[in-house]
């Protein structure tokens, strides 16, 4: 086994400990001490590794944390939280929402986006209702991560899948696949955290206030911002129904989004200091030590020298969940769509390979980016945090349910 592989498996091990003696390590430290070893013992090279980190999701991440930072200091977020929660009379209707929301939005948005978004807003509803923040940040993780997986736009997989496959018209298609079982999917999510946190859903009626506005001209900034990133998802879902060629990435909506409060918000220098800089860079690290596993060749190996027992709808969904906790899930679709391109079950097999790298980010903190968003996001506003049991507690029901949901539609309508 390479000194690579050994060091991602400590750095997994590590993470589901969180702790070494009486010193608890932020998930960020643990990648980051991996990044560092594997670039000081030669497993990869430091011009290597500084190519590793993708640009387009670093620039992504910074943008969409500085809309979120906006959208938190001047009060709009809870403004907003206000107008989409106060309907919800009940504990029970209030995760209802949380869920459907959540979901939804993380189709049109990027579930990596309403992390950053979200998390804040579940932490204040915990506040204001007098209950633990864990059944809410689950909540909104699991279905994030379920609720982008009809979506071309959802995660950067699914992007990544619509990008480079021969996929007639990806919006429609995904729709047509994945939007049944995914609603299905939605509710499991509902009925296990409802079962596990039952002692947090009392049956009284929930009293909702309204927050005001902390700084008024920062708020209309991030009003600003986060209508235009809503106009240019449009535009971009326009284009790929009406299969017009034209570049709109991610990382330009995102860009473009921030430039009002880049470019004129209130001491944005103080703001600036104040955005999530360690999960920034938690993912510089990964991005290094997952391309020095990626150079072993170990996974494209197993990949060739397997490929005949790799193409079944079954295989790819398994494959999918589990090695996403390894490699991670764009690397993960990277390394397989091309065995699937020419396997002659073109769109079934990518279908699966996306419900099956995505859903991977239910079974563990690890299997989804957008865990760890959440995660670092609550930490930094003084919660206490999660182990990695609490979550797979849920999370290894909910996964077996995503999968044989996706399977047996699969199934039926292939």
């Amino acid at each position: 086994m390479s000194l690579s592989l050994v060091v991602l498996l400590l750095v997994l091990l590590l993470i589901a400990v969180r702790r070494i003696g009486t010193i608890t390590l932020s998930v960020w430290h643990i990648m980051g001490a991996g990044a560092c070893v594997v670039i000081i013992t030669g497993e990869i090279s430091l011009p290597d590794a500084l190519r590793a980190i993708d640009p387009d999701i670093m620039i992504f991440l910074f943008c969409t944390f500085v809309i979120g930072q906006a959208l938190e200091e001047s009060g709009y977020l809870a403004h907003l939280s206000y107008a989409i929660f106060k309907r919800a009379g009940t504990m029970n209707s209030l995760l209802a929402v949380v869920i459907g929301g959540s979901a939804a939005a993380s189709a049109l948005l990027m579930n990596d986006t309403l992390a950053i978004v979200g998390t804040p807003v579940m932490l204040l509803l915990a506040k204001r209702h007098n209950i633990s923040p864990k059944p809410l940040l689950l909540a909104l993780m699991f279905s994030i991560t379920i609720g982008s997986v009809p979506s071309p736009i959802g995660n950067p997989q699914n992007l990544y899948i619509a990008l480079h496959s021969p996929i007639p018209n990806p919006f429609i298609t995904f729709l047509a696949w994945l939007f049944i079982p995914t609603v299905v999917n939605l509710g499991a999510v509902y009925l296990l955290i409802r079962r596990h946190h039952s002692d947090e859903f009392h049956d009284g009626m929930l009293r909702h206030s309204q927050e005001p506005i902390k700084n008024h001209r920062l708020a209309v900034l991030a009003r600003i911002s986060l209508q235009l990133m809503l106009v240019l998802i449009v535009v971009k879902i326009l284009l790929g129904i009406f299969s017009i060629q034209a570049e709109l990435r991610l990382t330009h909506i995102a860009a473009a989004s921030a430039l009002p409060i880049l470019v004129a918000a209130p001491r944005r220098w103080a703001l600036l200091k104040r955005i999530d800089w360690p999960t920034m860079a938690f993912f510089a690290a990964m991005f290094i030590l997952m391309q020095s596993v990626w150079n072993t060749g170990t996974f494209q190996n197993m990949v060739r020298n397997a490929s005949a027992s790799l193409t079944s709808i079954e295989a790819i969904l398994l494959i999918g969940i589990v090695l996403s906790q390894i490699i991670s899930n764009v690397p993960l679709v990277a390394l397989y769509q091309p065995l699937l391109l020419s396997s002659g079950i073109l769109i079934p097999g990518l279908m699966a390979l996306a419900g099956g790298s995505t859903i991977a980010g239910n079974l563990t903190i690890m299997g989804a980016a957008s865990n760890i968003i959440v995660l670092q996001s609550a930490e930094k506003r003084g919660w206490e945090g999660m182990s990695y049991a609490e979550f797979f507690r849920i999370g290894l029901p909910l996964t077996l349910i995503n999968a044989f949901v996706y399977l047996a539609y699969f199934r039926m309508i292939v």
